[in-house]
């Protein structure tokens, strides 16, 4: 694909580019890399200033490149054509879609797939080898059922949602459209319900409902918990990483975005736009206000404010935090220093 097509294809997102100042020089691209990894004829980027060594050491054919005109000049003297956008990430994102598109098998019912009589599915569905789909169930047109996946009864899912290989659809779901649940992933199973009693602890059974709005994606080998009453919900578009924990009742918001190993206790409630990144852990029954943010490994056992960012155990504010961690390294020095003070206070009382 000429560079020029590449461009042509990106529209008003790119602000400018080296065809402008030499419309002859249009290379093939044929493919995409990163920026330290690019070989003759692939296309990176750079996302700013902290990067801009690289445009000068990379064997990139093309980049694309924020509006600085000290890397586009530095591109251009080392012979690489170059495109500007505000956000370069975002287009670049945008051009691994021209050369790669995820597998998407053509739709059948695999002979091997098991279907109960009285469940629905719609047209140009794929169901793969041993795929289970039990009494009840609503599949929605054009969904991706892929090898082994098992779906309870009483389920529905959205139109064009893909279910990847050795997922788990347990009963009482509701997945919506142009949703993707990774391999390993298990939504709704039972939340952790159990009353101590005298005899031991009593199984409380999860009756409620696990809602997946549209768009949202889940990662591999995460697990959304089915409440004992109401729902569990997770708002639309909301993206959730690898080996994540949603206890059961939890409310998250929509554009959420929750990176991996984070977890939720019971009846965590998220507003829109919350990030949290890895290993995250919040307290039962926690709120986090819309646009909030907690660091990786934050310990949240209180409220969270709209906007608020939140890191350490337990979380306190960021710019707070970054000063205790200065302080940490140096508790060693003022520890001595206290027991000094400590014994000349002893010594001047004796």
């Amino acid at each position: 694909m000429k560079f020029s097509e590449i461009i042509s294809q990106f529209g008003e997102t790119a602000n400018n580019h080296s065809l402008t100042s030499n419309p002859d020089l249009d290379p093939e691209i044929t493919g995409v890399a990163a920026i330290d990894e690019a070989t003759n004829g692939t296309l990176s980027y750079v996302e700013g200033p902290k990067f801009g060594s690289f445009v000068s050491k990379t064997n990139a054919t093309a980049l694309i490149l924020p509006q600085d005109e000290k890397l586009q000049e530095v591109a251009q003297e080392n012979g690489i054509v170059w495109i500007s956008t505000s956000d370069p990430r975002l287009l670049f994102a945008k051009a691994i879609t021209l050369f790669y598109q995820p597998y998407r098998p053509v739709p059948e019912i695999h002979p091997t797939a098991v279907i109960h009589s009285s469940a629905k599915v719609g047209s140009d569905v794929y169901v793969g080898p041993h795929a289970v789909i039990q009494h009840g169930v609503e599949i929605g047109d054009g969904a991706i059922i892929h090898p082994n996946v098992v779906i309870y009864p009483d389920t529905k899912i959205g139109d064009r949602t893909t279910l990847h290989a050795n997922c788990t659809i347990h009963e009482r779901t509701r997945i919506g459209a142009d949703c993707v649940i990774h391999s390993g992933a298990v939504i709704g199973a039972e939340g952790f319900g159990f009353v101590p009693s005298r005899t031991g602890w009593l199984k409380m059974e999860q009756s409620g409902y696990t809602v997946l709005e549209d768009g949202v994606v889940v990662g591999c080998n995460t697990a959304i918990d089915r409440p004992a009453v109401g729902e569990t919900r997770v708002g639309r578009n909301t993206v959730i990483d690898n080996l994540v924990q949603i206890g059961h009742g939890c409310q998250i918001g929509s554009g959420c975005a929750i990176a991996g190993q984070a977890g939720m206790a019971g009846g965590v409630k998220l507003g829109n736009r919350v990030i949290l990144a890895g290993q995250t852990g919040i307290a039962n029954q926690v709120k986090m206000g819309d646009g909030a943010i907690a660091s990786a490994q934050t310990g949240i056992h209180s409220d969270v404010a709209p906007g608020e960012i939140v890191s350490g155990t337990p979380a306190i504010p960021y710019k707070l935090y970054l000063k205790v961690c200065a302080v940490y390294s140096r508790l060693p020095d003022m520890y001595q220093s206290l027991k000094q003070l400590q014994r000349k206070l002893k010594n001047s009382n004796d």
